[in-house]
């Protein structure tokens, strides 16, 4: 079973299920903890209604600390398993997994969005973010092939002919500078 206390000791193991170092996960670490209490408030029930009782009764569960809820999640978005994978991971069932897999993602997402490293979904507004200028290369040259119908035109099926596809496509390139 996957946990916090064990990987933090052994670094690489931590970068490869997480893809951080444990200067950055425990730098995330408080992003979270925040992000978990304003999103889900100790005096109040999942629901939204006030509690009756005080949070914290009952047993625990496996992920009670928010390192593992951290871990958790950031294996989930490093590797993409199915649910029963996750769960296996961590000594949940499938259903479990599921749960807290919709449970923490928009906590995460919502950290990451405070520390200022949320993901840029927008294409037209990934060249004018701040992360984008910071250590950048110069240049990046990006290319692809799509298959496309074959032209009936002589000249043009020799223009479109890929003899790396074997297929006629069509050739997109990008340079892109800072």
């Amino acid at each position: 079973m996957l946990s916090y206390q064990k990987l933090k000791t052994n670094p690489t193991r931590l970068l490869a299920v997480t893809s951080l170092t444990a200067e950055e996960f425990e730098h995330l670490l408080p992003a979270f903890e925040a992000a978990y209490e304003k999103k889900y408030p100790r005096e109040r029930t999942l629901a939204g209604k006030p509690r009756q009782r005080s949070a914290g009764g009952g047993t625990k569960g496996r992920l009670d600390q928010f390192e593992e809820r951290l871990l958790f999640i950031l294996v989930y978005q490093k590797t993409n398993p199915i649910q029963q994978m996750q769960g296996l991971q961590f000594g949940l069932s499938q259903s479990q997994a599921n749960y807290w897999i919709h449970h923490l993602l928009p906590v995460l997402q919502q950290a990451l969005e405070d520390l200022g490293h949320k993901p840029e979904r927008d294409g037209s507004k990934v060249a004018s973010h701040q992360l984008a200028s910071e250590a950048v290369p110069d240049l990046v040259l990006d290319g692809t092939e799509r298959r496309r119908q074959r032209p009936k035109n002589g000249a043009t099926q020799k223009e479109h002919y890929s003899g790396k596809k074997k297929a006629h496509t069509d050739k997109n390139l990008m340079l892109v500078n800072e």
